[in-house]
């Protein structure tokens, strides 16, 4: 018999601890995510202490935290430099200073010399040798513990204290029957849940600190086994439900999407062709295409977009088109009617800085289907706008949306009838194990090859003690012909960053190199604005931009071939990447200055190094998780996968590989214990997986 969903048990239990209901105790409980026993059984520590013993002070060591036992020998309210409370333990080993910043009534009395205390916290390195700082204090001969404490992700205003004996009860109450058939079990190598989740919360003082702190303990294992299959098992799910959705077939003659290739003045590459092919296998379905395109940033991505609007709109479907920045949503507006109006196709411009009469003529082109494409930003999304036959669905930049702004426009279909197909798009190569984890419930197009005539950019890097000399550099090239980019991390000044900003490297630039055209942009500008300069820009009116990070993305000046980003160890690996690919779009070699600060810490140094060493978008992605972990990959899916709480997806690849197995063999021979398995990791979160 397949166990039940504990979220059943949890309905009949109620809350641990029984706060009551809207109480501070429980609005801090749910700050948490903590609502159901199901939920706090699996809410585990981040560390332990070892109150099971007494540590002689001799062994005290920095950071270690520890209970000791002795005698207070002196205490006394000092009042330089601040007031606080100092007393000196003593036990038959050495002694130790302890200190409280805050006094309270009764607390030095129970300090009096000659009393004897223990005392438990961190040891750390103080002015005058090891001390303790706001330790706990207990009075001696209480019995030790038999297990270490844990120590649990809290928030301000809820004791560990409230924390353990809630935890506690919740093991009493929740079901905690083994989710796993006893085969899958055994086939995998793979402990008791029960066993493995009570050793967790309590785990014995035999039990190596070192390898539950690296979550190496076979019972880390079963717990990380547990939420990677629950996930991989949550996608397959989402697979499935998206393939028993109903969407118009678009069998067109392909005519248009033909005449658009036609009329380019260059031919796809064979990643295109691929790509473009499994587009077209998705949309003759009856059931919703849910592809990502990705690809290196000028690997082609927006062709292959277009030539995908194309198919929907031959077979009589309308095509919307949404980026996340006003600054790429023009482009692809730019570059969609550059290639779609000399073929007779109407395209609509929407935005939220449109004047009125603008947007009242673009939302009555949409609504009528006159306009057979609309591109825009989250504008799209909004209750006025009204699709005549929505078929496709376009998000540029995807993982920058929110779930709720993608399943927004992904209803302005039909929903009685048909869901339109949708196809994202990312610039930001996803590493394989990523891929596994988080996008498993997707197709994948891939574009790895640059179309012909792109040079590889070129990357150098500079301490800023050398900024002179680029500036002479950049004002160089600048003069013979080439334009530039000179990227900023801040806008204005700011006290708590002193980086270099935008508005004072515009101003410095135009004070140093009068004879030429600089420009500033940056996202606190007007719409207007934006689009103004970025046109003059494009139209070679001016020489140098200045910027922040808006042109990230989606920028297109195939004449920019110089790139200097301020403050480069402040940016993320591939972001830094993204900027560089700002560069290159055209005939000429390119270059990407890095300016830095020192001294770098090592991670800045690591990153970089990356940057320096390799072009490969992959290969930088794959650092960068390595790095900094999937969240900027990621983007606003990870808030809807926030389950990979105890596995890495460096470190635990093969048991990655091992859940993905075990879901399709849980999936096919044991349904229920697989819906029970899901229902206690991923109860909630579900809906995230279908956008």
């Amino acid at each position: 018999m397949a166990p039940r969903p504990s979220a059943g048990a949890a309905r009949a239990s109620g809350r641990p601890g029984k706060p009551a209901a809207g109480s501070q105790q429980a609005r801090l409980f749910e700050r948490l995510g903590l609502r159901t026993p199901a939920d706090f059984i699996v809410h585990l520590p981040l560390r332990y202490e070892d109150e099971t013993r007494v540590t002689p002070v001799a062994q005290a060591r920095p950071g270690a935290h520890a209970l000791f036992e002795g005698d207070i020998i002196d205490s006394d309210i000092r009042l330089r430099p601040r007031r606080e409370l100092q007393a000196t333990l003593s036990d038959d080993t050495g002694r130790m200073q302890l200190r409280w910043l805050h006094v309270y009534p009764g607390q030095q009395a129970r300090l009096k010399p000659g009393r004897r205390v223990r005392i438990r916290g961190e040891v750390r390195m103080g002015y005058q040798g090891l001390e303790m700082v706001h330790p706990l204090v207990s009075e001696p001969g209480m019995p030790l513990p038999d297990t270490l404490t844990p120590v649990y992700p809290t928030t301000q205003g809820l004791s560990q204290a409230s924390l353990r004996k809630a935890i506690a009860q919740a093991l009493d109450q929740a079901d905690l029957r083994d989710t796993l058939p006893d085969a899958v079990r055994q086939s995998y190598g793979l402990a008791d849940f029960e066993t493995s989740l009570r050793l967790l919360h309590h785990p014995g003082p035999d039990i190596s600190l070192d390898s539950l702190a690296e979550h190496e303990h076979p019972a880390w294992r079963r717990i990380k086994f547990d939420e990677l299959l629950a996930q991989q098992l949550a996608l397959a799910d989402a697979r499935a439900s998206r393939r028993a959705q109903h969407s118009l077939p678009l069998r067109g003659d392909g005519q248009l999407g033909r005449l658009l290739l036609a009329a380019l003045p260059f031919s796809p590459t064979a990643a295109q062709n691929r790509a473009m092919a499994d587009i077209q296998a998705d949309l003759r379905c009856a059931h919703p295409m849910h592809r990502l395109l990705q690809g290196d940033v000028g690997s082609g991505k927006t062709l292959v977009a277009a030539w995908a609007a194309a198919q929907a709109i031959d077979a009589g479907a309308q095509v919307a088109v949404m980026a996340p920045t006003e600054i790429l949503a023009e482009q692809l507006w730019r570059k969609f009617s550059e290639w779609f109006e000399p073929l007779g196709v109407s395209i609509a411009w929407l935005t939220g800085a449109l004047p009125a009469a603008r947007r009242r003529q673009a939302l009555q082109d949409i609504a009528s289907g006159q306009a057979r494409l609309a591109v825009g930003t989250q504008a799209l999304i909004q209750d006025k706008v009204q699709f005549q036959a929505l078929g496709l669905v376009i998000s540029d930049e995807q993982h920058r949306f929110g779930v709720g702004q993608r399943l927004a426009l992904s209803r302005k279909g039909d929903q009685a009838t048909h869901v339109p197909h949708q196809l994202s798009m990312s610039a930001t190569p996803i590493p394989r194990t990523l891929a596994m984890a988080f996008f498993a419930d997707m197709d994948v197009s891939v574009l790895d090859e640059l179309p012909p005539g792109r040079t590889p950019v070129r990357t150098r890097l500079f301490s800023d003690q050398r900024r002179d000399e680029v500036l002479m550099r950049a004002a160089a090239a600048v003069r013979e012909g080439q334009q530039a980019y000179w990227v900023c991390p801040l806008v204005e000044e700011s006290e708590a960053l002193q980086l270099q900003t935008a508005v004072d490297t515009w101003e410095h630039l135009r004070a140093e190199l009068p004879d030429l055209r600089i420009g500033l942009m940056h996202g606190r500008l007007a719409a207007q604005e934006k689009t103004d300069t970025m046109a003059a820009f494009r139209r070679n009116e001016l020489d140098l931009l200045v910027s922040t990070t808006v042109i990230e993305v989606g920028v297109d000046v195939p004449n920019a071939s110089l790139m200097i980003i301020e403050h480069a160890e402040r940016f993320g690996l591939a972001q830094l990447h993204q900027l560089r690919g700002r560069v290159g779009r055209g005939a000429r070699e390119s270059t990407c200055v890095l300016l830095y600060q020192p001294p770098l810490s090592a991670l800045a140094r690591e990153r970089l190094r990356a940057l320096y060493e390799t072009t490969d978008g992959f290969e930088i992605a794959q650092r960068d998780l390595a790095q900094r972990g999937p969240g900027e990959l990621l983007g606003v899916r990870q808030s809807g996968q926030a389950l990979l709480r105890f596995a890495d997806l460096n470190a635990d690849e093969d048991l990655l590989e091992q859940a993905r197995a075990a879901a399709n063999w849980l999936s096919a021979d044991f349904p229920d214990h697989a819906r029970a398995h899901q229902q206690r990791w991923m109860a909630g979160a579900i809906q995230y997986l279908r956008s």
